[in-house]
């Protein structure tokens, strides 16, 4: 055979002149000589790459992506021990006690304080000290332009300042966190701004700073916690490897629980590192230390950035649109689960503060009552999370119907609170309740993320992420401003705590929500039929010569030509 002798080594199909003359043509051959020379293809010094980019491509489609190393699952749990304190301890209760003290008439704990504040109405003595503290958290001492505010309504303005500022910051990084090569290190940058405002908390002994110290720490606070969100989507895609759904809600529902759970364990060492600073005589300096404390905690949470770096599909959908950040209007279901996200953090926070509030106004708690208190709130869904998923696997239960069970039990537990408001609590009591809504508050933070995540499509994790986040926080800020407006009427936050519970429910069942069908929407779904039932067009595969239906490659013959 002459070594001018060329070999067709496969077809493909011209698809410029299919769209430019509606037919198919027939196929193109690319013809190689025996010795090595290139007819037509001046590049195949490059072949490797060009496999390493269509195999890349292919695993995209077919959802076969790297799978989460122990390493990465540890540490995107481990940020939420380091992370999950700051909307649950460190904005509503530290920094409060802080403001108080800086603001308060009574500079001196040796200053005797009106009889009245140490008689409760159910005829319960308190000490000097812990009615100096509720007074302090309650009585209006700050004044502004004629009108005056308590420390914990001071707070209250400056989270909704955070919040405000972290709107258009999160709109405008939601494409970096997207599609950008920098996305760590956009995190672990707002992680250290976040942090710096943590450790000069107590630096300026004036109330004026605090609500851009605040308002910074909510809005920094906000971008890591969109990526950590935005990587639970990442590491599912890698463990289920385009498997079933049902193996999809497994993986989502494990991993959320376990950073849950991590989370809750981190709120319960400030928590009760807040306790045991109170009870020091320089109960500024202390509570300080505790800030400077938080700060260092959520720094070391930045190991996450550093080992969950994942690269980018080959095959991911450009982004060229300016409205990238509102393309979640676009989803029913995900709009759904933001609205019950909305509710569930306001009923839960809102019954959270209240009820520390009457427990130490009106039942004048001892302090080691309450640090039992927040232990059990805190570290009860270290058990019984972990029972739960084995519970949901076995059952089959989907995401929203264990939002329902959220609900249900903050339902019940602000209802039977309205309903012996009157009574007299034992501290027997508070633990049973307080074990059943930090359960609660765990299954709805758990299973709202992961509902919002399986309606995220490829390529849109980081937007929808952003919106979970700040949702979640506004409805939090809403619940804490309740609570605090009205410290001495808890009928006012177990009532609203109650019928948001109720209301969420109802949006959950008559909405329609469903994680199955957000995920078909966002093409997470890869049935035939379900894909047909959603109106979704069925994709071509990315690489050329492999049947989308079949996924097996289809070659010509190999042909010798003289």
């Amino acid at each position: 055979m002459a070594d001018h002798e060329e070999i067709t080594s496969s077809t493909t199909l011209d698809s410029d002149q299919v769209e430019r003359t509606g037919s198919t043509p027939g196929p193109t051959t690319r013809t190689t000589s025996l010795n090595g020379a290139v007819a037509g293809t001046p590049d195949v010094h490059s072949a490797g790459l060009k496999i390493k980019r269509a195999g890349d491509a292919y695993e995209a489609y077919a959802g076969l992506e790297e799978k989460p190393t122990k390493v990465e699952v540890f540490g995107w749990c481990f940020y939420g021990l380091c992370s999950y304190f700051i909307h649950t301890v460190l904005i509503p209760i530290v920094f409060p006690l802080i403001i108080s003290q800086i603001a308060s008439k009574w500079p001196d704990d040796n200053v005797k304080l009106p009889t009245e504040l140490k008689m409760i109405d159910k005829g319960v003595v308190c000490s000097h000290k812990e009615a100096l503290l509720y007074d302090r958290l309650t009585n209006r001492t700050i004044t502004v332009h004629n009108t005056k505010y308590t420390p914990l309504e001071w707070t209250s303005i400056s989270w909704g300042i955070g919040l405000i500022v972290a709107a258009p910051t999160l709109g405008l990084l939601s494409i970096p966190l997207d599609r950008g090569p920098h996305q760590a290190a956009i995190a672990l940058v707002a992680t250290v701004v976040g942090a710096i405002f943590c450790l000069s908390a107590g630096f300026f002994r004036t109330v004026w700073i605090f609500p851009p110290y605040i308002a910074a720490i909510i809005a920094a606070s906000t971008i890591p916690a969109t990526y950590h969100t935005r990587h639970l989507g990442l590491m599912v895609r890698g463990f289920i490897s385009g498997a079933q759904f049902s193996i999809r809600r497994a993986a989502s529902g494990w991993l959320s629980l376990a950073a849950t759970a991590a989370g809750s364990l981190g709120s319960a060492i400030i928590s009760s590192f807040t306790y045991h600073m109170l009870k020091e005589d320089e109960e500024l300096m202390s509570l300080w230390i505790v800030s400077i404390f938080s700060g260092l905690k959520w720094i070391l949470g930045s190991l996450h950035f550093l080992t969950s770096n994942r690269s980018f599909s080959a095959v991911t959908p450009p982004i060229s649109t300016p409205f990238h950040t509102f393309s979640i209007l676009r989803y029913p279901h995900a709009l759904g689960s933001l609205f019950s996200i909305f509710l569930s953090s306001l009923s839960t926070m809102s019954i959270f503060i209240g009820t520390v509030l009457f427990l130490v106004g009106e039942h004048c708690f001892k302090p080691t009552s309450l640090l039992h208190f927040w232990l059990t709130y805190f570290l009860f869904p270290l058990i019984s999370l972990p029972l739960l998923h084995p519970i949901q696997h076995l059952l089959k239960v989907n995401a929203v119907k264990m939002q329902i069970l959220g609900f249900a039990m903050t339902a019940a537990v602000s209802g039977l609170g309205f309903t012996f408001r009157s009574k007299t609590w034992e501290t027997h009591q508070v633990l049973i309740f307080a074990a059943i809504q930090g359960t609660s508050v765990g299954v709805l933070q758990a299973f709202g993320r992961v509902l919002l995540v399986d309606c995220a499509p490829r390529g849109k994790e980081g937007a929808f992420s952003s919106w979970f986040v700040w949702v979640k926080l506004v409805g939090s800020c809403v619940g804490f401003a309740i609570a605090s407006a009205a410290p001495g009427n808890v009928t006012v936050s177990f009532g609203v705590s109650f019928f948001t519970a109720i209301g969420a429910v109802v949006v959950l069942i008559f909405g329609s929500v469903s994680d199955f069908g957000g995920a078909g929407h966002a093409g997470h779904v890869r049935d035939e039929h379900q894909s047909v039932k959603n109106g979704d067009r069925e994709r071509g595969s990315p690489v050329n010569g492999v049947d989308s239906h079949s996924g097996v490659e289809v070659k010509q013959p190999l042909q010798v030509t003289p």
